[in-house]
């Protein structure tokens, strides 16, 4: 007897996706076995997919995005961008997705690589981090437009390279890139890469919008010094520094909300600029207290004004 081919769920949805958006999917979810905690049961979201297009690119630019909103909730709702990391869309998107949603905020997880034809990691990803920013106001441009969306109340974390994403968002010369009075009103980045600022050309960090930054990183992440992200905060004016927040993770390594298995990358950005090998390794303890702390940070950045 022939032996029939198994069709994964993730595949027939993104394949509904390509004929919905007209534009390469983002990479599937992958099948994780996550602990009785992290299960998921009952749908918290309703889950689409979109395209839009990115703001400002030298030619034009149709970006995947996989849009989340709440289902328990009533009224005009805050949303965040997710921005993937260098190796493309991986679990941490849905991970920290689903907890937002939980707490009644929209996430729309924007796919980056599959719009350009590329392929991820520190070969195959585009020369500045700066090339993807167009992506993220795109998205928030999108949003803005949403019925179901309050513009006003929309903000950005990302994951190394969208961490970067979302530190330089928060910049008045970066968020220059943005439509006529828009932009994001809080920026949660996670390992975002704390040496290159400041030292290295386009990654320019000062002179910030005002909305708040909630920065996370680890001590073991081998992209920077334990001191790095510290070093950083010090160095910027009182004013800037007051819209700052840190919280480190002794012993976290990059990427330890990854929740795949562990993996050694190379990347010429890591060791302070040196280049060399990178652990990732996954953390399930630092995961759930930095996707609590991010709910928490968007909970209060997001809130209504009185």
């Amino acid at each position: 007897m022939m032996k029939m081919p198994v069709v994964r769920p993730w595949a027939v949805r993104w394949s509904l996706a390509l004929l919905v958006c007209g534009c390469a999917p983002p990479a599937p979810e992958l099948e994780t076995s996550p602990t009785d905690e992290e299960a998921i049961q009952t749908p918290v979201a309703t889950s689409s997919y979109v395209s839009f297009p990115a703001l400002g690119t030298p030619a034009p630019l149709q970006v995947a995005g996989q849009l989340r909103l709440p289902r328990s909730t009533s009224g005009k709702l805050p949303a965040v961008v997710i921005a993937h990391g260098s190796g493309g869309v991986d679990s941490r998107g849905s991970y920290y997705a689903r907890a937002l949603n939980e707490a009644g905020i929209a996430t729309l997880e924007i796919d980056m690589w599959s719009a350009r034809g590329l392929l991820g990691g520190a070969e195959g990803r585009p020369r500045a981090v700066s090339e993807t920013l167009p992506d993220a106001y795109g998205a928030l441009r999108f949003l803005s437009a949403h019925p179901a969306i309050d513009g006003a109340r929309v903000g950005i974390m990302g994951f190394s390279w969208g961490g970067v994403m979302s530190m330089l968002t928060a910049t008045r010369g970066y968020a220059a890139g943005a439509g006529p009075g828009q932009r994001f009103v809080a920026h949660a980045p996670l390992y975002p890469v704390c040496w290159v600022y400041n030292r290295v050309p386009g990654y320019e960090f000062g002179d910030l919008t005002g909305a708040p930054v909630f920065l996370q990183a680890g001590t073991a992440d081998v992209y920077d010094a334990p001191d790095s992200c510290g070093t950083l905060l010090a160095s910027l004016s009182p004013a800037d520094r007051a819209n700052l927040s840190l919280k480190m993770y002794e012993g976290a390594t990059h990427g330890w909300d990854r929740l795949e298995p562990a993996v050694q990358v190379s990347d010429p950005y890591a060791h302070q600029g040196q280049g060399g090998p990178v652990d990732i390794a996954p953390s399930p303890a630092a995961a759930r207290e930095s996707r609590r702390a991010v709910v928490e940070f968007f909970q209060r950045t997001l809130a209504p004004a009185p």
